[in-house]
């Protein structure tokens, strides 16, 4: 990562560019509603609300959302986790411009998925997965520890981020996996999930 800031990450578009050990390039690399999955293998699932404000949104997240700089976006935050146990730090943004219409639920998450309302609105489009490790200077996983209270330390944290569009707007959601997430086995099941 020669010449690339700790405070910055570099986004790929393959989950190999960022090497990560078997068992979280599985979880890194699946399709899907991430909500979906983490359901069917936990007892468990919460969402974990941890604010949701108007912020200054990251460099790379401006040139995601079509912003020709850093300014002001609607940020959501949220723990995500199985029987209790914290396993992804999700980042949202959304750029100030956009509309009820574009995001109508947007506002009204409160602890639910944001994942089931993309995955279940029919005008949403996803983008392509992008793939990064982020070291302890990169500002989300600042966040993710001061939510966990955890020590600084020096792990290497895996994340993926995907672009949505609905009519005009777009929303970038960034997942940071958590170690714990790799402890996670499916949880029997007698329904179909698909």
């Amino acid at each position: 990562m020669r010449g690339v800031s700790l405070r910055q990450a570099l986004w790929h578009r393959h989950v190999n560019a960022v090497a990560p050990v078997p068992a979280m390039r599985a979880w890194l690399g699946s399709g899907g509603s991430l909500t979906a999955r983490l359901t069917a293998h936990s007892g468990a699932f919460r969402v974990q609300r941890l604010h949701q404000r108007v912020a200054l949104c990251l460099a790379d997240e401006a040139r995601a959302i079509g912003m020709a700089r850093p300014g002001r976006v609607w940020e959501r935050e949220v723990l995500l986790r199985c029987d209790g146990k914290p396993v992804v730090f999700a980042h949202t943004v959304v750029p100030m411009s956009a509309t009820a219409t574009d995001w109508p639920l947007f506002g009204r998450l409160g602890e639910r998925s944001l994942g089931t309302t993309l995955f279940r609105d029919p005008l949403v489009r996803r983008g392509e997965l992008e793939f990064a490790r982020l070291r302890g200077g990169h500002p989300l996983v600042r966040r993710a520890r001061a939510a966990l209270g955890d020590a600084a330390s020096d792990t290497v944290y895996y994340a993926r981020r995907c672009l949505y569009r609905r009519h005009q707007g777009t929303l970038l959601v960034t997942e940071v996996f958590l170690p714990a997430v790799i402890d996670l086995i499916a949880a029997p099941s007698t329904t179909n999930l698909n």
